[in-house]
């Protein structure tokens, strides 16, 4: 695969997962509209960080005067960009898969790439929380040893 094909791929699985993301909810019926604010609080994140996803083309508000106005497909995309985030993606990975969100061909073969992009970062993930793990138990064991060895010189009155 070239990374054209990588690139289509990645539009294509933000474009499936958006769509997943942008069902009517109930509370934000199609045709809602977000400020800043609202969606600043809803996903506990800085109005300094909204802007710079916008100035990074992430989400598109439209503008009244000074105001910021997202809708329900910004919203869908904020937490794409979030969700990304948490799994390991950089905001240009993210980018890429969100940046030709309205194409909607759906190919096999693009899907595919997309989702062994997906299990490549589970196996990053994966082997991280091994190392962490590991990195706890080390740091447990050595903790007992030290607190073992603090009772001991306590005990015998040394400092």
């Amino acid at each position: 695969m070239t990374s054209r094909d990588d690139s289509a791929a990645e539009a294509t699985i933000g474009a499936a997962i958006a769509d997943k993301l942008d069902v009517d909810d109930g509370l934000h019926p199609r045709g809602s509209l977000f400020t800043i604010g609202d969606l600043s609080r809803e996903f506990d994140v800085t109005l300094r960080t909204l802007r710079f996803y916008e100035d990074k083309g992430l989400v598109n508000p439209k503008r009244e005067g000074l105001a910021r106005l997202y809708s329900r497909r910004d919203r869908a995309r904020l937490k794409l960009v979030l969700m990304g985030k948490r799994v390991g993606f950089s905001l240009t990975e993210i980018k890429g898969m969100l940046d030709l969100y309205d194409l909607r061909d759906g190919q096999v073969a693009q899907l595919e790439v997309a989702l062994g992009r997906f299990n490549e970062q589970i196996s990053v993930l994966e082997r991280q929380k091994k190392d962490i793990e590991q990195a706890l138990s080390e740091l447990k064991r050595t903790t007992a040893v030290v607190s073992g060895l603090l009772k001991e010189k306590q005990a015998h009155g040394q400092k």
